[in-house]
């Protein structure tokens, strides 16, 4: 059951190729054999380089007559962020072929009959890259998806033609015109829940439309397999209600109701080690990656690559070597390799909440010396969220507000218009003094490399680029003697 749906197509079109996971379904299509060509409004490194290396030819704007350039497509998918209503959609659409959304086109020629779907509110891209990273070690060659940059594997997509797949299993909605949650197209033999907390209320108006969404995913799980979940989460324990398969649950110890916990967590620079405990016995798990919160994620992949049948020593060394998602924790410059001794993070933190976790994590490894950069996503933006950055930057020994991004807001001529930097700048300030808006990318730079002294963190927190500014301290700071 559940093999890829169809053979691969000669041809395919891909209108939207500049997504980070979109880019590497077209990548993993190509390497597959299949002609691949791509548009979009403009492309940029690394998604631009890595289609380049891939001989996947593209081009900017919307030119129906370019899509035959390399012979008529067999399929068109339509990226989510270049919407339905575009010429080449348009002109796919008159001509009769077959329309495909991102999660649709995962769904007919990357799933395999046992699809391993990795679904909740957060974990679910670290635990997908992770998971499908064991299995490769494993020498089960499977197929996989999740939707960021790891730094173990080559790309974020790839077809294999084996009996396995793993996929981030996204609760959002397929396309601007298809709310089908996207996990519904991966048809999961066996899922591991890492968490329900309800979230995207622009597409679940309600709490209960969330959580049905994710029963009637768990109901589609087959009974005589499996589902593994966090028992330490209670959304999860929520959503299980009334699924048919068994349940094989993991979390903290002690937890007698759990095949699987972990305890004894202990953090530095150098990564993670905790003891994770199952049937009688203690292993101790080693890996590089940093935050307390990943011996969750970790014993879940743990439990579901064990029910799975791999060895455990295979496990444990595949855990070792995993090297993390870029933008998770990353290290961009170690402060123990440099003269100047100062550490750079970057991480996709674009919530007061998500800001707060990763400067306690900063902050139980390094101490109090951190400096955080912080942009929102415009969730975090919105009047509304105000109240959430009270206290939430109390780790930090200093914040910067650098210019925000500027992004479409819908309904923009009735939408009470979002929070500018110097608002949310001084909002900080209100509970954390030690704020400042810093409006030119520049000064940013400047500051922060004549400002941290040695043993000091920075820590660039947000959905954004940064703009380069990243890289440019990194640079000075390599360079300081």
């Amino acid at each position: 059951m559940n093999h890829a749906k169809k053979p691969l197509p000669h041809r395919a079109h891909f209108v939207g190729i500049c997504g980070v996971a979109t880019s590497a379904l077209a990548i993993a299509l190509a390497k597959a054999g299949v002609i691949v060509t791509g548009s979009d409004k403009g492309f940029f490194p690394p998604v631009s380089t890595s289609l380049t290396e891939a001989g996947v030819p593209y081009y900017a704007g919307w030119h129906p007559e370019k899509m035959f350039e390399q012979g008529a497509p067999d399929i068109v998918v339509v990226g989510t962020a270049s919407g339905s209503q575009n010429p080449e959609t348009d002109n796919a659409r008159a001509l009769g072929l077959p329309i495909y959304s991102f999660a649709e086109a995962v769904g007919q020629y990357l799933v395999r009959q046992n699809s391993i779907v990795v679904a909740g509110t957060w974990g679910k891209t670290s635990s997908a890259a992770l998971l499908s990273h064991i299995l490769i070690e494993a020498d089960y060659d499977p197929s996989y998806m999740f939707g960021g940059i790891s730094l173990s594997h080559d790309a974020s997509a790839r077809h294999t033609t084996s009996k396995w797949s793993v996929f981030e299993g996204d609760e959002y909605k397929s396309s601007p015109t298809d709310p089908t949650a996207k996990f519904f197209y991966y048809h999961p033999s066996h899922l591991l829940l890492t968490a329900v907390s309800w979230d995207h209320a622009d597409l679940y108006p309600t709490e209960a439309a969330y959580f049905e969404t994710f029963q009637r995913l768990l109901g589609n799980v087959p009974a005589k397999s499996f589902v593994v979940a966090n028992k330490d989460q209670p959304g999860v324990t929520r959503a299980l209600e009334g699924t048919s398969a068994r349940v094989i649950r993991y979390g903290r110890a002690p937890g007698t109701e759990a095949e699987y916990t972990y305890d004894n967590i202990r953090q530095s620079r150098f990564g993670l080690t905790f003891n994770l405990n199952h049937d009688g016995k203690s292993h101790e798990i080693k890996t590089r990656l940093l935050g307390s919160f990943q011996a969750e994620n970790i014993t879940g992949c743990f439990a579901m690559a064990s029910e799975l049948g791999v060895p455990t020593d295979q496990i444990i060394a595949a855990i070792g070597s995993f090297k993390g998602l870029k933008r998770r924790l990353e290290k961009r410059l170690d402060g123990d390799a440099t003269a100047a001794g100062v550490t750079v993070f970057d991480d996709i933190a674009h919530s007061p909440e998500k800001a707060s976790a990763v400067l306690h994590e900063l902050h139980q490894v390094y101490g109090e010396h951190l400096i955080a950069v912080f942009e929102p996503n415009i969730g975090g933006r919105e009047r509304a969220a105000a109240e959430k950055y009270q206290g939430a930057f109390h780790e930090a020994e200093t914040v910067v507000i650098p210019r925000l991004t500027k992004l479409k807001v819908a309904n923009e001529e009735t939408s009470e218009p979002p929070m500018s930097g110097e608002e949310l700048a001084a909002i900080i300030a209100s509970s954390h003094p030690q704020t400042k808006y810093i409006d030119d990318d520049e000064a940013v730079v400047s500051f922060l490399t004549t400002a941290s002294q040695k043993g000091a963190v920075i820590a660039f927190l947000g959905s954004h680029g940064f703009r380069g500014m990243i890289e440019e301290t990194v640079k000075r700071l390599e360079s300081k003697s």
